[in-house]
């Protein structure tokens, strides 16, 4: 599925040469983050279990003449490979300034289905690895001046969906954690938010799930009528990355285009 990454688009001299790690960066929302911030001319390290694709990704961002960005497979319930990466990131491009802890998935399950080992993976999987993400790259920004770390959260768990808890209970917990973290990090001019997407038409959403049910209640909730695609949620993360939002945190952001 291709997505026009530019138009109108706004410049960030701030981000330019900024050091920026993405993870789950290969396909969906994370695949449009790395491609706009290799866009800004931001030093992008991304990480993904998915080699192929990332391999992919990078000869299409270096095709367009953008430096190539960094990668590295990484499984992110493997807290100590997720903590050599950011070092050897560190050690190769310099301090991480920016986090985007983009890495998720939305597997669908009921109630029932849940086994304890079931419920300790889904959280691992969509939050665990933000915690100790945070963890690994404080001491590299705190020695740069500061530095700004996007968590993903989801609607989801606004809306109550029935059919993933633990992946809502994950992306509900995300919001407690970019407060604590921000009220932490804060003395180290480290802001944290997250960002809130609504339903985002990714390869994997339209294969999976997208239904003409489904796009009759996107119809119906969303205040805006148009379709919310990757690079609408990939901006946000470019502007929350940039000195231009210097005095924002603990917050969340939504881009659900008004979800009722």
């Amino acid at each position: 599925m291709q997505y026009d990454l530019m138009p109108g688009r706004a410049r960030f001299p701030s981000l330019h040469g900024r050091v920026v790690l993405i993870t789950g960066g290969a396909s969906g929302i994370g695949r449009s983050i790395v491609e706009h911030f290799s866009d800004q001319g931001s030093q992008v390290a991304f990480v993904d279990v998915r080699f192929d694709l990332a391999e992919a990704l990078v000869s299409a961002i270096a095709a367009r003449g953008l430096a190539r960005p960094w990668f590295a497979v990484c499984d992110l319930r493997d807290t100590n490979a997720l903590r050599a990466v950011v070092a050897d990131v560190g050690r190769t491009l310099g301090p991480v300034r920016v986090l985007v802890n983009n890495a998720g998935n939305d597997d669908r399950h009921t109630l029932d289905q849940v086994t304890p080992e079931y419920f300790d993976d889904r959280i691992a999987v969509n939050l665990k690895h933000q915690l100790f993400a945070a963890q690994a790259v404080r001491p590299q920004m705190r020695e740069a001046g500061g530095g700004s770390i996007i968590n993903m959260n989801s609607i989801t768990w606004t809306v109550a969906d029935g059919d993933c808890v633990c992946y809502v209970t994950a992306k509900a917990a995300i919001t407690g954690l970019t407060r604590a973290l921000a009220t932490e990090l804060g003395p180290e001019n480290i802001r944290v938010n997250s960002i809130t997407p609504g339903w985002v038409m990714t390869e994997r959403q339209v294969q999976l799930w997208l239904t003409p049910e489904g796009e009759r209640q996107i119809d119906a909730r969303q205040a805006l009528k148009g379709r919310l695609y990757p690079p609408d949620i990939a901006r946000m993360a470019l502007w929350l990355a940039a000195d231009d939002s210097r005095m924002c945190s603990k917050q969340t952001f939504v881009v659900d285009a008004g979800w009722i």
